[in-house]
């Protein structure tokens, strides 16, 4: 079970899977959360940086790491940027065993690899933390082998499958009588944090932000693009606000897109979308804009998040009078229908720019939860119509009755007119615009429906009479 959305915890102990790569540590995750939270692959490595999350176990909260495959052996110079990469990630590995309060082992029935042997002797210092799990047994498969384990002098070893559930719960009741939940501190949390999405192509600062932004190393930062594969999460307070922070894998073009792993990644980066608040979308400022920008950019705006364009790598841009100016420029030409959405340029190396992109972002955030009472949206309405009255002409007549708010993050209103048809999107364009302008909305996407008088404003008329159009800008 996941955590009560409702209920904040403090003071959570610590538990930390490892093992080397491809023994089930992503699949033991996701089954104790119940959701698929890591990627899963066959393919060793899938996992890099450590994957966190809240979780209920045996009834009992408790926080949850999914670490990357501990490697001893590398790729022996075929490739050097790989041989980099599991470095960091080992690093990340060793990190995490420092702060977990209960090390969760996990080794696969069967001879042990070298690998196995030299990760368990390390382990040795960490014995009085340590919770050995032997996976793949499932329906008694191998459990003669696994017995053999307890010759490298472990206190007692627990069969499971991590793919099929057996012996789960076992495992389950074993970690939570290893741990003190004497410091958990439970609350109604007041408000919720502010959930940030970095989104952008491979390479563009989004982890290196994320970073600066946690004041952790809890996301991996390479020149290697596409070292992040799953999403990364974090937390953090600004101006006593708190924000939960989602780094992502970077999204390259479909056709570019070869592994099963960079599949899945990109999906789980693009999912974040519907997690989050505010989207920052991160372009490379010396790269500038591509169309994966356009495509990320799209997604948010139907999704009604808030969208900040973060230009970063700002410090590494020519010093010359009106650049940034420029950039706008060009940027607000090509996303001609996103002119509400700020531009901001950053530094995420040095820091520069941060404070206002988060400034940027409470503000967005608020204008995400306005909600307007209906007395004041016609009054204003009925404002706009004497502006600006629709059409008089026999086809192109119609009447705007009254309007509501349908919902607030995301924001969206329907108008009851009635003609639903006649209504032109350079009206509704209009409306729209009035919205954003007189009552708060300036920096966000808006939704308008059109919907014939007479029809429902609530969730169960979303398929509406004939004639009902939806419009979103």
């Amino acid at each position: 079970m996941e955590q009560n959305p409702a209920v904040k915890y403090r003071g959570l102990p610590v538990v930390a899977l490892v093992g080397r790569p491809n023994v089930g540590k992503s699949t033991l995750f996701n089954r104790l959360l119940h959701r698929r939270r890591a990627i899963t692959d066959p393919t060793p490595g899938v996992t890099r940086d450590p994957v966190e999350a809240e979780a209920l176990i045996a009834g009992k909260p408790l926080r949850l790491i999914d670490t990357g495959g501990f490697k001893l052996d590398r790729e022996g110079g075929k490739d050097p940027s790989l041989d980099e990469l599991d470095e960091l990630v080992v690093a990340k590995t060793l990190e995490t065993l420092e702060r977990a309060d209960l090390i969760v082992l996990l080794l696969e029935a069967g001879e042990l690899s070298p690998e196995d042997e030299e990760f368990i002797a390390f382990l040795r210092p960490y014995q009085n933390r340590l919770l050995v799990a032997v996976n793949k047994t499932e329906g008694g498969r191998r459990e003669a082998d696994a017995w053999n384990l307890l010759s490298f002098g472990f206190s007692g070893i627990l069969m499971i499958s991590a793919e099929h559930g057996d012996n789960i719960g076992e495992l389950e009741e074993a970690i939570v009588s290893r741990l003190d939940f004497s410091k958990v501190e439970t609350g109604e949390a007041a408000k919720r944090p502010i959930r940030i999405a970095l989104l952008g192509k491979p390479n563009t600062g989004k982890s290196t932000l994320s970073n600066r932004l946690t004041a952790s190393g809890a996301s991996i930062v390479s020149e290697i693009p596409g070292t992040t594969r799953d999403v990364v999460e974090g937390s953090f307070s600004w101006k006593n606000r708190d924000f939960q922070v989602l780094d992502t894998a970077g999204i390259r073009r479909k056709s570019k897109v070869t592994e099963n792993i960079e599949y899945y990644s990109v999906n789980r980066a693009i999912k974040s979308i519907e997690s989050a608040d505010i989207v920052f979308l991160m372009i490379d400022a010396e790269e500038g804009l591509s169309d994966q920008d356009k495509k990320i950019a799209a997604l948010a705006h139907d999704k009604g998040r808030g969208i900040i364009f973060t230009l970063n790598k700002w410090d590494t841009m020519p010093k010359l009078k009106n650049t940034f100016e420029a950039v706008c420029d060009r940027m607000r030409f090509l996303f001609g229908q996103m002119e509400f959405a700020p531009i901001l340029a950053v530094s995420a190396t040095d820091g520069t720019g941060v404070d206002k992109l988060l400034d940027m972002a409470v503000k967005i955030y608020g204008q995400l939860n306005i909600r307007v009472e209906t007395a004041r949206l016609n009054q204003a309405l009925e404002h706009w119509l004497e502006e600006y009255p629709p059409p008089i002409g026999p086809r192109t007549r119609f009447k705007v009755k009254y309007g509501v708010q349908k919902s607030a993050n995301p924001v969206s209103f329907i108008f009851f007119v009635s003609r639903p048809q006649a209504v032109t999107e350079a009206y509704t364009a209009y409306l729209r615009n009035r919205i954003r302008k007189d009552l708060g909305f300036s920096l966000i996407p808006v939704n308008l429906e059109i919907r014939a008088a007479g029809a429902k404003a609530g969730p169960s008329a979303a398929s509406g009479p004939r004639g009902e159009r939806r419009r979103k800008g």
